[in-house]
């Protein structure tokens, strides 16, 4: 009687240890995805980890690594590295989850046939250097649709429009880059919202001087773009930023653009892409005047 009692409790034991381990086993799962949402800000768009309490609209596209307001230039890229890694699980998850939910991940995707032959040469004129009105300066990009053909198209098709004219470089990061392409009128912007351009694999890295579309996911390049200003932005090719062109000539320039304002709303005290894109430079001239500016880019 002795020995069945203790064979009962022997089985006894063994059955909870068997019913239990599912549960612990995904009780530590969910503890390890709670601590990785947690580092992503959970339920955020894809690459909102950066700027997180900007509302994004599908017009809103932008690289977005925010620096915290006590780094320098040296700081950026471990956070940015860190960063990067994490949202790219979580643009897979988004898209996944739109598939299966029978909604489209992407807005219309232009395939840019022309492939933008020959390497064109793009002058840009720049006013406000240093953000003084009337310091002004030159700088060269030669295009290379060698590295990336639909990205270097887009660019040629915006140029030849003039979009570039009177467009404010509103963030520029020293050490990092400086963005520009939204245009100086809102109405103008709106009809490059949804002409998303596919994504042209990474041929060559993100060194100084390097011109590459800005994007909110893969396939969203529009019209954003931003100038490497260091070869240590080389971690971004793994995120898909694709160089398509470089400044050959003028990087001086380029280093003079105004980056007083730094990081933009709310992480910082720059301009807020939201108001550019409904206000345009309404909003620019009147709360951020001393941004550099493009007062004409053409193709040599």
């Amino acid at each position: 009687k002795k020995q069945m009692n203790i064979i009962i409790k022997y089985c006894a034991v063994t059955m909870v240890i068997i019913s239990i381990a599912p549960l612990s086993l995904m009780l530590v799962a969910l503890c390890q995805i709670s601590n990785q949402v947690g580092k992503v800000d959970a339920f955020s768009f894809p690459n909102r980890r950066f700027n997180k309490n900007i509302p994004c609209l599908t017009e809103c596209r932008y690289m977005s690594w925010s620096l915290p307001s006590s780094a320098n230039s040296e700081d950026y890229r471990d956070d940015a590295l860190s960063a990067g890694r994490r949202t790219s699980v979580f643009k897979l998850a988004g898209a996944a989850a739109a598939a299966t939910a029978g909604i489209p991940f992407l807005p219309s995707i232009a395939n840019a046939n022309d492939d933008a032959s020959g390497e064109k040469l793009i002058e840009f004129s720049v006013n406000n250097l240093d953000g003084v009105e009337g310091n002004t300066g030159t700088f060269v990009v030669k295009l290379r649709p060698d590295w990336a053909p639909i990205g270097a198209a887009r660019f040629t098709e915006l140029t030849e429009q003039g979009f570039w004219n009177d467009i404010r470089f509103f963030r520029v990061i020293p050490g990092f880059i400086a963005q520009f392409g939204i245009n100086a009128d809102p109405a103008v912007q709106a009809t490059w919202r949804n002409k998303s351009l596919r994504d042209d694999p990474v041929k060559v890295s993100n060194t100084r001087g390097t011109l590459v579309f800005a994007t909110s996911g893969p396939n969203s390049r529009t019209t954003q773009l931003f100038i490497n200003y260091s070869d240590r932005n080389t971690f971004l090719d793994k995120s898909g930023f694709s160089p398509f062109g470089e400044v050959i000539s003028g990087m001086d320039v380029v280093d003079k653009l105004y980056g007083g304002y730094g990081e933009g709303a709310p992480s910082g005290k720059g301009p807020s892409q939201g108001l550019i894109q409904v206000k345009g430079n309404e909003y620019l001239k009147s709360q951020y005047p001393l941004l550099s500016y493009i007062s004409k880019a053409t193709v040599q």
